[in-house]
């Protein structure tokens, strides 16, 4: 008989591990207390346009996301973003600059001034950090590639993927890969260089040349598909509350339509936010909580706005812009989402996508949102050169968005570790661990998989 496996949460994380445990025999049942899958991945049509409230792509970095495209048959709904959204730009000034991709593109950009250009070239010559795992991602990259690089290339980097802070942010966690870099080849040139030979060997894309993708009807058809593939076995609008060990296992306890019922199991594989997993296990572990109540997630607002394209004076040739803390602008930044995938809209629209707060700007939450909104609005349409009103907005917000990987962060992960061990049969998942992109948390899945299945040989 099959060991019977209870998945909480049916996020990403969540449905992509319970397809890889069910594709190796298991007994898998996915209980989610929302009435629909996904999580943070949300996909929403209104008045005729389609638009992510989430993440809006993934990257093509593990052989994962294709397994998956094949095998749940999504072949004729999959879509890569335009070659437009290699283009990428960073406002400095208050214009828009093109983030140069190439030697010969940073020489020529007006991005960086020529000694914050002769300070990049400094890099190979600089020495490895005494501070090991304990460094923000500024001290990181002030060390190793000067101030000007982190005001304009990372700090903005950093807003559009975590919607945080280089100051808070641990370099060890948040990005592991830039870490060991110098940690294993002394620099960051030298270290991309080298390392990319290896990513061949594990059939691994670096991030930044793998393949942007999507789907005809945006990126919740993936977890969508998921749920069809496990029909009955996906419980929606069940909220577990406990998790109890018995003599064989454990016991689920989950609350569906006002009743309390329970399911037995061989092993627990939590991926819910870790906020709302320490009201499940912290009765495991006191320290639980602690470990939970120090990951933070910032409240981060998603702005939705399109406009006709005669509108528009700026050049509609990129995946967006993000915006420095040093440039003062009441958003992080847009992306363009048309133009990123041009099925988005018709040809006569273009659609934009803004975010707005995160560990930036946490105090938003306390404005007036119809104020803000307009500010937000008229600060793009000032930088964007438009000069009508959008004919459709939409919002979303998220009170809690994504989990910063800050200082410390090295704890937290050594004590869910650890937890696992003095607790045989849970696992703790999700995307406050091993990364919080689509692609990472796909890859983390097959990771988890892997650890389940090890856990259960011979047993």
């Amino acid at each position: 008989m099959s060991k019977k496996i209870i998945v909480i949460g049916a996020g990403i994380s969540g449905l992509t591990t319970a397809y890889l445990l069910s594709k190796k025999g298991f007994n898998v049942k996915i209980l989610e207390k929302n009435n629909s899958v996904g999580g943070s991945i949300e996909s929403v049509t209104e008045n005729g346009f389609l638009f992510d409230r989430g993440p809006n792509s993934a990257l093509e970095t593990t052989p994962i996301i294709a397994q998956l495209i094949k095998e749940l048959k999504l072949e004729n709904e999959l879509l890569y973003a335009s070659k437009l959204a290699n283009k990428r730009y960073i406002l400095r000034d208050n214009k828009l600059h093109a983030l140069p991709m190439s030697p010969p593109g940073l020489i020529k950009t007006k991005l960086f001034s020529t000694s914050a250009k002769f300070r990049l070239m400094a890099e190979p010559f600089i020495g490895r950090s005494k501070d090991g795992y304990y460094q923000s991602l500024a001290e990181f990259v002030k060390r190793r590639l000067g101030q000007e690089f982190l005001d304009y290339a990372i700090n903005p980097f950093v807003a559009g993927v975590y919607a945080g802070k280089p100051e808070e942010l641990s370099v060890k966690s948040a990005f592991p890969k830039l870490y060991a870099l110098e940690e294993k080849y002394g620099g960051l040139i030298i270290g991309t260089v080298r390392s990319i030979r290896e990513r061949k060997k594990r059939a691994e894309v670096a991030k930044q040349s793998a393949k942007m993708l999507s789907f005809k009807n945006g990126m919740a058809v993936l977890p969508k598909a998921i749920e069809k593939y496990f029909g009955s076995n996906v419980l929606l609008s069940s909220e577990v509350t406990s998790v109890d060990k018995t003599e064989t296992g454990y016991s689920v306890s989950y609350l569906k339509n006002g009743e309390t019922n329970k399911i037995d199991c061989d092993i627990v594989l939590s991926t819910i936010p870790v906020y709302t997993a320490s009201k499940i296990f912290t009765k495991h572990d006191k320290e639980f909580k602690t470990h939970a109540d120090a990951i933070y997630y910032p409240p981060v607002l998603v702005y939705y706005l399109v406009y006709d394209k005669k509108n528009i004076k700026q050049d509609l040739d990129g995946f967006g812009f993000l915006i420095p803390a040093k440039e003062n602008k009441s958003f992080l930044g847009a992306l363009w989402s048309s133009i990123i995938f041009s099925d988005r809209t018709d040809d006569t629209k273009a659609a934009f996508t803004l975010f707005v707060g995160g560990s930036r700007n946490p105090e938003f939450v306390k404005e007036d949102r119809t104020t803000l909104l307009i500010k937000v609005r008229k600060e793009f349409e000032s930088l964007m050169g438009i000069t009508a009103e959008p004919i459709f907005t939409s919002e979303r917000f998220w009170e809690k968005a994504i989990p910063q990987y800050n200082l410390g962060y090295i704890e937290h992960e050594r004590f869910f570790d650890d937890f696992e061990k003095r607790n045989p049969g849970i696992f703790i998942s999700g995307n406050f661990r091993g990364g919080i992109s689509v692609g990472d948390c796909i890859k983390n899945a097959e990771l988890v998989t892997n650890k389940i299945f090890e856990n259960l040989k011979g047993v």
